[in-house]
């Protein structure tokens, strides 16, 4: 009779279908990422690995680590969650883009929302306009509510078409052009042949783990400025209120606590959120998880 094999590993089913061997040391490193400490971390990981069953989905995995780390720290559990905070700014895509004009402004840019620009052609409405130090730069930004979903090469090309028709002139000799750099930003990933296109024509992508360095994990940690859906101890309901009066990030409740106390949310849990928001807005010495 044949030994069996003690180190077969569980499959694990990620967002977009695809199965792959679950590995232990990439939920620890996901979890230092996000802040938790050497010891929370191991406790975490080893308490998912001797208890997961065979073809678990990522999401599964997700829940126990996220539930497990906010009775740790709620900071950490609350940049953990990113990706998926990203998610509850939809299901349309006007407070995504608002969050990444305030995570620009956090940069030191002056930014526009929506802006009309004049195109050879015709007018175009750019999801973000900013300048900063003589340079200019337009994102045109694509928001998805499934995670499995990629930006593909058909958005790449269409974005492209419409920077042609704004640029129309050389901007490393033409001072005069509106824009010299063109951003295609989402908050998910982009298919191969999106990112291949965009080199050879010259967009720039930003993305949840694109590129792999300055991508835009890396730049809200970088920035401290996370959207409002990752604090722990707000309700899903008040997250949409808040969101629907123009809150997305952490930042803006700390700006206006009387929008918390105009929910009726009692003094107590302020404080408690109020902490929570100072805790996370105040941290930004941590690596990008992918």
């Amino acid at each position: 009779m044949a030994a069996l094999d003690t180190d077969l590993k569980p499959t694990i089913i990620k967002a977009d279908g695809t199965a792959e061997a679950f590995d232990p040391s990439k939920l620890e490193n996901s979890l230092r990422r996000a802040g938790a400490g050497a010891h929370t971390a191991e406790r975490i990981r080893r308490t998912i690995e001797l208890s997961i069953g065979n073809r678990a989905g990522t999401h599964e995995i997700y829940k126990r680590a996220f539930t497990m780390l906010r009775q740790d720290t709620r900071a950490a559990a609350a940049r953990y969650s990113l990706r998926r905070a990203l998610f509850e700014l939809g299901p349309s895509g006007h407070p995504f883009e608002d969050f990444v004009a305030q995570m620009f402004k956090k940069e030191g840019w002056e930014v526009e929302w929506r802006k009309i620009i004049a195109g050879k052609c015709v007018s175009h409405e750019v999801d973000i306009y900013a300048t900063r130090g003589g340079e200019f730069l337009a994102a045109e930004l694509k928001y998805h509510n499934d995670p499995s979903y990629k930006t593909d090469v058909k958005i790449a090309l269409y974005v492209k078409a419409r920077f042609e028709d704004i640029w129309n002139c050389d901007p490393k000799t033409d001072s005069s052009c509106p824009i010299d750099h063109g951003f295609l930003i989402t908050n998910t990933k982009f298919t191969s042949q999106a990112i291949q296109y965009a080199k050879c024509a010259g967009i720039e992508l930003l993305g949840w783990s694109y590129p792999h360095e300055g991508n835009l994990y890396d730049r809200i940690v970088a920035t401290g400025l996370y959207p409002v859906t990752a604090l722990t101890l707000l309700k899903k309901a008040e997250k949409r209120l808040l969101i629907d009066k123009g809150i997305v990030t952490c930042d803006q409740v700390r700006e206006h606590r009387e929008v918390l106390r105009s929910l009726s949310i009692p003094p107590d849990r302020i404080g408690a959120i109020l902490a929570e928001s100072n805790a996370l807005c105040e941290s930004t010495s941590f690596t990008a998880s992918t």
